[in-house]
């Protein structure tokens, strides 16, 4: 019986992981499309990263002679950190496989890991351009990452336990007016935190070509080829990890079974690429001084959220 749980956590978890791998760029260009809808253009294809990432792969890697391994290095951990971070996000309703006491620290770490690199790749290059963009990347990190622990914090409270998995798949409503209430504060935080992340409308708009307004972009101009790729594909992983940590927060619906809440787990991610489609077209990107009250807001809603549990639960 121990066997065939251990091969279901295993089967579940490995779907969820290959889902990921395989459909994240989808999600770029599910925003994409939302987005050229609401301005009434055709837009790009949905399949197009693919392709791009299929075109950069094949080209001849080309450096700055200014630039030293650090640079060149970066892109490679960076990716390999959002990998690790995604092995310990549970499949569904199944924990992972490689859960353990404490690994959200770790989930936290492996992806400051691919920041840090990345910046210092940045201030690798000598541009006073990419500087200015590590400089407000790692602000508004800062800012980020405290909504981020303290949504882990409520969860903790909540769950009892310090494993990403049991915070994620054990946070299910317990149909409480409180839990709701507490939920939703939870919800807009994580959401802030995966458009600052991903760097996003309202925080950061991966399109723009305004140098006083750039952001991460800012940071990865000077790559191209297989380097460019990886970075590509870094950001559509990281955004598939922070969907996924919004979605997995309302799961597991009991009404549906494992399998269902599986689909729902898929399902939800691609309706919060829906979702920031239709943030990034009703919004406009939000002035560099206001993105810190943004930022604060998130944070100051997830300890509302950890006050309401302290105060009327004990």
């Amino acid at each position: 019986m121990t066997e065939i749980c251990q091969g279901k956590i295993l089967l579940y978890w490995a779907i969820s992981s290959a889902a990921a791998l395989v459909l994240s760029p989808l999600l770029i260009g599910v925003i994409n499309k939302i987005k050229a809808f609401f301005a009434g253009r055709r837009g790009p294809r949905l399949l197009q990263l693919y392709w791009d990432l299929a075109k950069y792969f094949r080209k001849d890697r080309l450096y700055s002679s200014t630039t030293n391994w650090i640079f060149r290095l970066a892109p490679a951990v960076s990716l390999t950190g959002i990998l690790l971070a995604l092995l310990l996000l549970p499949g569904g309703t199944q924990p992972s496989p490689v859960f353990f006491d404490g690994d959200v620290i770790l989930f936290c770490y492996l992806l400051g890991m691919g920041r840090l690199l990345t910046v210092l790749a940045a201030l690798d290059t000598g541009s006073s351009f990419a500087g200015m963009g590590a400089a407000r990347e790692l602000t508004f990190a800062v800012l980020a990452e405290a909504a981020l622990l303290g949504a882990v914090g409520y969860l903790v409270l909540h769950t009892g336990s310090l494993s990403l998995s049991h915070l994620l798949i054990g946070a299910q409503l317990n149909g409480g007016q409180l839990d709701c209430t507490a939920m939703v504060l939870i919800e807009f935080a994580l959401m802030i935190v995966l458009l600052t992340e991903c760097c996003r409308v309202p925080v950061d708009d991966p399109e723009t070509h305004l140098e006083l307004t750039m952001i991460h972009e800012a940071m990865v101009l000077d790559y191209g080829s297989s380097d460019l790729a990886l970075v590509l594909y870094g950001a559509a992983l990281k955004l598939w990890l922070f969907a996924s940590l919004v979605v997995l927060v309302l799961l597991p619906l009991p009404s549906v079974g494992m399998t269902g809440n599986l689909i729902l787990h898929i399902a939800g991610v691609f309706a919060v690429a829906i979702l920031v489609g239709v943030f990034e077209s009703i919004m406009a990107r939000f002035r560099l001084l206001k993105l810190p009250l943004l930022q604060a807001g998130a944070f100051g809603s997830t300890m509302l959220a950890v006050l309401l549990k302290i105060i009327f639960t004990g």
